[in-house]
């Protein structure tokens, strides 16, 4: 997961973590786990749809913020 490009998108929109996490429905606490991909944690097939129609995020956006691998 590219986790600064959904920051920068978030940002542009004016959001928080707070405000994406209560958007989605789920605790702020369980957002950063999920964006910070703590324990394994991601976001669901669900979560990623609401975020790309917030965003209005084209296909290729949801691949590179949510599938890509980093390359070191």
């Amino acid at each position: 997961m590219n986790k600064n490009l959904l920051e920068a998108k978030m940002k542009v929109n004016g959001d928080t973590g707070t405000t994406l996490a209560k958007y989605l429905g789920i605790a702020r606490s369980t957002f950063s786990a999920k964006i910070n991909e703590t324990n394994g944690a991601e976001f669901t097939q669900g979560e990623i749809s609401k975020i790309k129609i917030k965003y209005n995020l084209c296909a290729e956006d949801v691949d590179e913020i949510f599938f890509k691998s980093k390359v070191s």
